[in-house]
């Protein structure tokens, strides 16, 4: 291991734009279809899922994933192996996406289908909570292309369990959006934020600058991708003013297409331009790639230098829904790194 991957490892870190469900590996893949199929699946069909060359085709991928994950105990294995992982990085806080949406469709809204699954979730946080050292807080994904309706579904469970679960502490609104936009969600996220969630939106990942406007304009706390946002100089400065962080994610930007390469990743434009990004692995089972990795990526593309390097940190910590005192402890031990 080279100095800047040790330091770049010790480092810690928050990990704010991360899918629960793209955190499942092929192997572990092959294990779950072991629990559910006559035939459990061979590790090369299950390798075969995560070629993709496109976003639709992850999207097609991710779905297939997903299947898999049939019971509470299948939820648990995976949050607790995305956990270990974490760990290992570096990573000493983690706000995780849960597609609850589909969870919800996929078990045709039965009464009572998601608590269970919660509640094994809850499980693994609070083992890695006790074991690991690592903090964990859940966003409900509501995914906007399964219409509003669905979405309400989702924010509602959320809100619901918020009162007695703090680890719940968001909504996200992931999904296709060249399907589905922001605005017609703008109603659900101010009931959210009256009932104490923070907001975060995919936008600006498959579209256009305006879906960027957009998605700030129902009050998004959080933008997630926001490729586009280097198209329009004054979204930028918007974005600047308002100090609203991003949740950059290179290395899926350009496996899905979205980006040629990293060379042409916007993340250094935005850094310099005084952008408050944070750096992600997105669904680092899909993408090969993994947090401490997309550090490794900023320096070695981008010629983020050390002290680079902990200013991101310490952005993950600022932009993340951590409570302040937690924030400033964790940035005066990220400044105090030898």
């Amino acid at each position: 291991m080279t100095a800047i991957e040790d330091f770049i490892r010790r480092l810690p870190k928050a990990e704010l734009h991360l899918h629960l469900e793209g955190t499942v590996l092929p192997s572990t893949l092959v294990e779950l279809s072991a629990r559910h199929r006559g035939r459990p699946m061979a590790l090369d069909e299950a390798e075969a899922l995560y070629r993709f060359t496109d976003f639709t085709g992850f999207l097609n991928a991710f779905k297939a994933v997903t299947e898999l994950l049939a019971d509470p105990g299948d939820y648990e294995l995976a949050a607790w192996r995305m956990m270990e992982r974490l760990a290992e990085q570096g990573v000493v806080h983690a706000e995780v996406f849960v597609s609850v949406g589909v969870i919800y469709l996929w078990r045709k809204h039965k009464e009572g289908c998601f608590e269970p699954i919660f509640a094994a979730l809850e499980r693994a946080r609070q083992r890695a909570e006790d074991e690991l050292g690592l903090s964990v807080y859940w966003i409900f994904d509501a995914v906007r292309h399964f219409t509003v309706e669905e979405a309400a579904r989702v924010f509602r469970k959320a809100a619901e369990l918020k009162a007695a679960h703090p680890s719940v502490i968001g909504i996200g609104l992931g999904g296709d959006e060249r399907r589905t936009g922001s605005e017609p969600f703008r109603t659900l996220f101010a009931e959210a934020r009256a009932a104490g969630l923070r907001l975060t939106n995919h936008a600006g990942e498959t579209t256009g600058p305006e879906a960027i406007r957009e998605a700030l304009r129902i009050g998004s706390e959080r933008i997630g991708h926001a490729l586009s946002a280097q198209r329009d100089f004054y979204l930028i400065e918007e974005i600047k003013e308002r100090r609203t962080p991003l949740e950059l994610n290179m290395t899926s930007n350009v496996r899905t297409g979205l980006c040629r390469s990293y060379a042409e990743h916007p993340l250094r434009r935005y850094y310099d331009a005084g952008l408050l990004v944070t750096l992600n692995s997105d669904d680092p089972a899909f993408f090969a790639s993994d947090v401490e990795n997309e550090y490794r990526l900023a320096h070695r593309n981008h010629g983020f230098t050390p002290e680079e390097l902990r200013d991101l940190a310490r952005n993950s910590m600022r932009a993340s829904f951590l409570p302040e005192a937690k924030k400033t402890a964790w940035i005066s031990q990220i400044d105090s790194l030898q």
